[in-house]
């Protein structure tokens, strides 16, 4: 299995742009679709303006039983339902890479909440949270939710809490890229 994943935002793909917006720091270049590829996209494809890359991994910072409790109830994505969908890069400060791994999770879970709370929009918002801080990229994660668009008030909703906790004191630059599915490319 494949575990890199570029999003390419340009004049192509099967998602159309809504809405891009800065939440922290600066944003991304507005394009007219992201292309979702799985695999590494080693130069910019003509007519397009930014590629992130990125990769998925083990669950970093989830115990077992978190571990157990979100894949019982994780739905697969591309559901036909999921019409809308949304990626969100996000860096981190310096002060939270400093953190050992223990006092990051202490407030990324024990302080924040963060499994907790996102297992309660479960199956609605279907997500994948992909890394890329060890590829040198200019955010450390990406994280790509897709749901029904009657599910979009759960949405913000969630965006809401996550973004009220302590872990999201730490985060220097976030974007937010609002899509629809639109396989008329």
């Amino acid at each position: 299995m494949n575990n890199k994943y570029s999003f390419v935002g340009g004049k192509q793909g099967l998602w159309k742009v809504i809405d891009v917006r800065s939440i922290s720091g600066y944003s991304l270049e507005r394009v007219e679709r992201v292309n979702v590829v799985n695999n590494a996209v080693a130069e910019l494809p003509l007519d397009s303006s930014w590629v992130l890359q990125s990769f998925t991994s083990n669950i970093r910072y989830s115990m077992r039983d978190e571990v157990t409790a979100l894949r019982a109830v994780q739905p697969a994505l591309d559901r036909s339902e999921a019409m809308s969908a949304v990626l969100i890069p996000i860096k981190k400060s310096a002060q939270w890479w400093e953190m050992a791994q223990d006092e990051r999770r202490a407030i990324f879970e024990e302080e924040s909440h963060h499994t907790a709370v996102g297992l309660e929009y479960l199956p609605e918002v279907a997500r994948r949270l992909l890394h890329c801080r060890d590829l040198g990229e200019p955010f450390d994660f990406l994280t790509w939710f897709e749901f029904a668009p009657e599910h979009t008030d759960a949405f913000d909703e969630l965006l809401l809490r996550m973004r009220a906790s302590k872990e999201w004191g730490y985060v220097e630059r976030e974007v937010e890229v609002r899509l629809i599915r639109d396989d008329i490319s």
